[in-house]
């Protein structure tokens, strides 16, 4: 049985949903900065987590942005397929969801149309969109504005497929690393291993979507995980790059099928507002 949607509805919800993204921190995040507050034994990196957590408690309070970066809006659209949207054209209709987010919810206008002429849009948009296929009838639509702080610092590996699980440690390492403060950590580590060059980046990103410290279904790529945030938080880059036990919130990892002849490794890097609010049509 198709259901019919129509499109001005999915402008009201990405309005709704880049504002919320943009005004407060999911709970799951807010109880890892907690978290990492009482195990922090560096006075300075205690300091500095104090004070993000105060900044989360004065932008809910005062209804302003938790970061004045507010990021590109990146969209992922899992639609079903027995779906069909009505009463215009879906992409106008998600970038007119995006113009009155940013416009109504005074938002900061970040995205310039070309990339080499540099004009600002001054509304937000055109947004990164996402989409995928999947079974029924309803629509999950997802907002994560991504900041270009953290965006700037990720990368892609195209390691040889001999270099295996160490290359790929090393890779997730050296992206950290290279990093360094200019993440503003503590940050959310999105690896995406496998696919193609491109698929490999859209896992990583999808990565940090998933509830905070939340394990990979697969046993080998949860150790993994946990092996990865336990080198990272050893590094000592710290809260704000000051030093500290606390470089990174989580690490999540995302897999896929790939070529006998690849092993495609991103890594993507979100700071401490690590962004996102759903939303089910």
């Amino acid at each position: 049985m198709i259901r019919s949607i129509q499109v001005s509805e999915v402008t009201r919800v990405i309005r709704n949903l880049c504002i919320e993204a943009n005004y407060e921190l999911s709970a799951d995040m807010q109880e890892k900065l907690r978290s990492a507050l009482e195990a922090e034994t560096s006075s300075v990196a205690q300091n500095v987590l104090s004070q993000l957590e105060e900044n989360l408690k004065i932008a809910k309070e005062e209804m302003i942005p938790i970061c004045q970066d507010t990021g590109m809006t990146v969209i992922f659209m899992e639609i079903g397929q027995d779906v069909h949207f009505e009463g215009g054209s879906l992409v106008r209709a998600i970038d007119e969801g995006v113009r009155q987010g940013y416009t109504e919810g005074y938002l900061r206008k970040s995205v310039v149309l070309d990339p080499l002429l540099r004009i600002n849009t001054k509304d937000n948009t055109p947004p990164v969109v996402h989409t995928f296929l999947t079974e029924g009838d309803k629509v999950r639509i997802t907002v994560a504005p991504k900041g270009f702080g953290s965006e700037n610092m990720s990368r892609v590996f195209m390691l040889k497929p001999a270099e295996g699980v160490e290359g790929v440690k090393n890779a997730i390492l050296t992206a950290v690393k290279d990093a360094g403060p200019n993440a503003c950590p503590p940050m959310v580590v999105g690896v995406g291993i496998g696919g193609t060059f491109e698929k490999c980046t859209l896992l990583a990103k999808r990565a940090l979507l998933r509830e905070t410290g939340t394990p990979s279904e697969a046993p080998h790529i949860a150790q993994l995980e946990e092996e990865m945030l336990q080198k990272i938080n050893a590094t000592g880059i710290g809260p704000a790059g000051l030093g500290g036990r606390t470089t990174a919130l989580a690490v999540h990892i995302n897999t896929y099928a790939t070529h006998i002849a690849g092993l495609p490794v991103a890594v993507n890097i979100c700071c401490h507002v690590n962004r996102h609010a759903t939303a089910e049509i």
